[in-house]
């Protein structure tokens, strides 16, 4: 499908720093069958953890008339996350729910790719346009460390080519990369998918939420990361698809697709972030790095109608004014230093 072009519509809210509401994710499911260290560590996130229950998640009739006033704020993109969002029963059902809202431009999906091949070819007729899959590496060892000891390589890349085949492509595997732990597995995941409707998007890890044990000197700078590759597989830039994209692109110089780089850490992109969030239980957050969110869920339930539920959604945008990961050193000392966990709101 054609990039997504970001255009303004003058009616559409700005928050504080300028910045419209282009995009909106939505989180239907807290629960995940992976316990990566970096998002839901099973130390915390064991047996005996306690999520959301059923009635405490939006039903689909609800994250559809939600997504609709958002739509009516400027939204054009949806993003279906989780936790897990294949855990979610019926998933392809909301994604026509969504698909089939007016303006909508863009409906995608990130899911960590175990469920995935039972559920491609559904999600496609149902009008899902890309899959975003997160791949830590293709060495099942490596890859066990960082999925907290489930799944495994095959069963990831047995959902990436359903969704090939189902037509999704292209297609982004996610990679977060961390010093000592699967840096060295880089270029072995370039390698498998170069030549292939496949971008490999690697991201530095972040300090999100509160419980992952961030330590800076695991952080690898996407600098570092291009080089590395460069050295070995010639890039050159790419033009951005639209203005706040998170993704730093570059594409072979042989010609054999492209990669991506998104460098939160090193190189901030709050001046030009479009991104609201809907958690499962219907909290709005205005940034990945938040303290506390909007309940929407509450006046939802209460009957609000449309023009309520609509001004609470731009009163929360206007006054909007995140940008962490550019003031992430003095953040982290203060307040900012409790943040919501990313499986909650999605990454």
């Amino acid at each position: 499908m054609p990039p997504v072009v970001a255009i303004h519509d003058p009616s559409a809210p700005l928050d504080r720093l300028g910045r419209a509401m282009h995009d909106l994710r939505i989180s239907v499911m807290d629960r995940c069958n992976f316990r990566c260290p970096y998002c839901m560590p099973k130390e915390t996130f064991g047996e005996g953890y306690r999520f959301l229950g059923t009635a405490d998640r939006l039903s689909f009739q609800e994250i559809t008339r939600l997504a609709g006033l958002f739509v009516a704020q400027g939204v054009r993109k949806l993003r279906l996350t989780g936790g897990e969002p294949l855990l979610r029963a019926g998933l392809p059902e909301l994604v026509g729910d969504l698909a089939a809202l007016p303006d909508v431009e863009d409906v995608a999906l990130t899911t960590n790719g175990v469920l995935l091949a039972r559920h491609a070819a559904d999600l496609k007729a149902q009008g899902l346009a890309r899959v975003t899959v997160s791949l830590d590496s293709l060495d099942p060892q490596v890859f066990r460390t960082m999925s907290g000891g489930f799944g495994a390589p095959a069963e990831i890349l047995e959902g990436i080519a359903a969704a090939i085949d189902a037509g999704l492509a292209p297609i982004k595997v996610n990679c977060v990369v961390q010093r000592g732990i699967n840096d060295h597995t880089v270029l072995a995941l370039i390698e498998r998918f170069r030549g292939t409707p496949v971008i490999v998007r690697f991201i530095e890890y972040m300090d999100v939420g509160t419980r992952n044990h961030w330590d800076q000197a695991r952080v690898v700078p996407s600098r570092e990361l291009h080089a590395l590759i460069h050295a070995r597989f010639p890039l050159v830039p790419v033009a951005a698809n639209y203005r706040g994209e998170v993704a730093e692109r570059y594409a072979f110089a042989d010609g054999r697709g492209e990669i991506g780089f998104i460098s939160s850490v090193s190189q901030p992109f709050c001046g030009a972030c479009t991104r609201a969030r809907l958690s499962s239980e219907g909290r709005l957050y205005t940034c990945l790095f938040a303290t506390e969110g909007l309940d929407l869920r509450t006046p939802l339930r209460e009957g609000a109608d449309d023009a309520t539920l609509g001004a609470l959604i731009r009163h929360a945008w206007l006054g909007r004014s995140d940008r962490y990961s550019e003031i992430r050193a003095a953040a982290a000392q203060g307040a900012a230093s409790h943040k919501i966990e990313m499986y909650y709101i999605g990454g």
